[in-house]
């Protein structure tokens, strides 16, 4: 392999593991935090060697159990709720069941999400075996809009200080209210929901509705005080000696919690979940979309690149991944490829920038209408919509104003090539007989309609085959 391969792979290595390091970074997020909770359950050591009871294995089934101590699992969400978060929530309740905890807590801070990815949540929780905590923490952390239905579909609920819930109303694309009768039926369907989430935990079923109907938002000890939440604690070592002894009801039996000494287990997302996590928002999705676009506009117009292709590539699968697991308009969806066929098209359609304009709103309206859900949680920002159309834009007319360039630059191979290059008499031509010329290094046949002298300059007026047309020139 030459050396001009050997560089092309280099800086193609480089490249991807440019691209590709921070997404390991990112989906690597913190390390996982070692087991917390109360002391670890003695070890049976002075009563090991005392007789077993005559029903002997059960007894020694016992004892295994006594010794391994109730466990509590820990679980978190952090993030908009979307239908990795759903996924994840629903692997978490299996394990707790599996595992036979004494409880699952989730720590819960999210702004909203996605309205089916939430029915999936506290489906899950619903029908769980294993008492579910739902944990609003840290301080400063909410559980807003989808967060609320999620606090209420809880066995316990609890809140730090400092945090807050509600504010569930359902909005409109753009922020506002949903209007006429699809509002009216999106309100009281969530209402409906709300009240009933309520009813089945015991819990305060018009401020539930409030919540939805007027937008209320409560403080930690406002929900508290509201009958919404069961109790407010400020970590989770203090959550866990809260819920000790306290009765859970699950598929009609009555549990007593024993969580005070209880072992705690964390359970995180998987690195693929990580990733899918990310890439599962709407902000994600557009930048992904607009960098498969502008990949795939320059292998266009430069043939044989290779890298911007294939990263373009990659950026498109996953954008339209992403676009998959959320909520979207189709129409917002026919915008963005319009704009796409735009921006092609001023390259090969010199349009004197109105394609490119035309394409940067096509590319704008269709993001802004791209995602139907009302949650303002997953909807894109207005700020980057705007920024990615005027920079896609940008550089798709430097695209096309090069390719118009390209189309108009003068011929420098072949016959055409030779016309008008300058060239050095090399052997003296005559009038009607050739002489020769060196031109690009080479030595040519040349013939003059007048004499010219060996060591004169000349010009290529015309090619006949192998043989020059030339004309004296002056010097310069």
């Amino acid at each position: 392999m030459n050396a001009p391969k050997l560089a092309g792979s280099a800086r193609l290595i480089l490249a991807f593991t440019l691209i590709l390091l921070p997404l390991a970074l990112l989906a690597a997020g913190p390390a996982p935090e070692g087991e917390e909770g109360g002391p670890v359950e003695p070890e049976a050591g002075a009563d090991s060697e005392a007789v077993a009871p005559p029903d002997g294995d059960a007894a020694n089934v016992s004892d295994l159990d006594a010794e391994a101590g109730p466990e509590v699992i820990v679980a978190r969400i952090d993030s908009a709720i979307q239908v990795v978060v759903a996924e994840f929530m629903e692997q978490v309740t299996a394990e707790a069941d599996l595992a036979g905890a004494e409880a699952l807590v989730v720590e819960l801070s999210t702004p909203g999400g996605e309205m089916q990815a939430m029915r999936a949540v506290f489906t899950a929780f619903l029908e769980a075996d294993t008492p579910v905590v739902v944990y609003v923490s840290p301080s400063g952390a909410q559980a807003a809009s989808a967060g609320f239905f999620i606090l209420l579909g809880a066995d316990l609920a609890a809140m730090a200080p400092g945090t807050n819930t509600g504010a569930a109303h359902p909005v409109a694309g753009g922020g506002g209210d949903i209007p006429g009768a699809m509002g009216d039926k999106v309100t009281q369907d969530a209402a409906a929901t709300a009240r009933s989430l309520a009813a089945r935990r015991g819990r305060d079923q018009k401020l539930a509705e409030e919540a939805v109907t007027e937008s209320r938002s409560f403080s930690a000890e406002e929900a508290l005080e509201a009958g919404l939440v069961d109790l407010v604690a400020p970590s989770l070592q203090s959550l866990l000696v809260e819920l000790d002894g306290r009765v859970v009801e699950k598929r009609g039996e009555e549990t007593t919690l024993r969580t005070r000494d209880a072992t705690v287990r964390r359970v995180e997302m998987s690195v693929f979940q990580r990733i899918r996590s990310t890439i599962a928002h709407p902000n994600i999705a557009i930048l992904l979309m607009s960098l498969g676009s502008i990949g795939l506009i320059f292998e266009i117009t430069h043939p044989g690149a290779i890298f911007p292709g294939v990263v373009g590539a990659i950026c498109l699968i996953l954008g339209l991944w992403a676009m998959s697991v959320l909520p979207i308009n189709y129409a917002g969806l026919a915008l963005l490829l319009l704009a796409g066929v735009l921006w092609v098209l001023e390259i090969k359609i010199p349009s004197f920038g109105m394609l490119t304009l035309a394409g940067a709103i096509s590319f704008c309206l269709g993001a802004m209408m791209l995602f139907r859900d009302a949650d303002p949680a997953l909807r894109a920002s207005l700020n980057l919509i705007v920024a990615i159309g005027i920079t896609v834009g940008l550089v798709t007319l430097g695209l096309g104003r090069l390719a118009l360039k390209a189309q108009f630059r003068r011929v420098a191979t072949g016959s055409e090539g030779l016309l008008n290059e300058l060239g050095l008499v090399s052997t003296g031509i005559p009038v009607g007989a050739p002489g020769k010329v060196r031109l690009h290094g080479e030595i040519w046949n040349a013939e003059a309609d007048v004499a010219v002298a060996e060591g004169d300059r000349v010009r290529v007026v015309r090619v006949d085959g192998m043989t020059l047309r030339v004309e004296p020139v002056g010097d310069t």
